[in-house]
């Protein structure tokens, strides 16, 4: 996966905006490939609001604003590349509760706020993804 540097830093900024509460969004791009071999570019994010009874130990992505992103890509010509979430207390890996819950074929990444550290991987069989992040604007 490749995530140009700004979006890095956005990613970033949203997760540690309510550092109690995981936070959840989707990423627009290209996909290149297929499978596990995929190259995936991220061009653009969208935070999501957090809807789960527990936010400070799972996310739910909002459905209309989740419906909204996803038609947003569709009108800049993007596919769903991915989708983040933070885990406040850690681990940069996911939990049972991320490998029951994926449901998309696509990336997942994971902010781990008390390491500091970022992890894409390919739920819910875990296998983890080889994250690049580039000095390249999106296009």
């Amino acid at each position: 996966m490749h995530l140009p540097a700004s979006l890095h830093a956005a990613l970033w900024a949203h997760a540690r905006q309510d550092p109690a509460r995981e936070c959840v969004g989707a990423l627009g791009g290209h996909r290149r490939g297929s499978g596990l071999n995929a190259v995936w570019d991220v061009r653009t994010l969208y935070p999501l609001p957090n809807i789960a009874p527990r936010p400070d130990r799972e996310y739910l992505a909002e459905p209309r604003a989740l419906l909204r992103a996803l038609k947003a890509m569709r009108a800049e010509e993007l596919d769903l590349v991915g989708l983040y979430h933070s885990h406040p207390r850690g681990p940069q890996v996911p939990s049972a509760t991320d490998l029951r819950l994926a449901s998309y074929e696509v990336p997942y990444l994971i902010a781990d706020l008390r390491s500091g550290q970022l992890g894409a991987f390919h739920l819910p069989g875990g296998q983890r993804v080889p994250l690049r992040i580039t000095d390249a604007a999106p296009a």
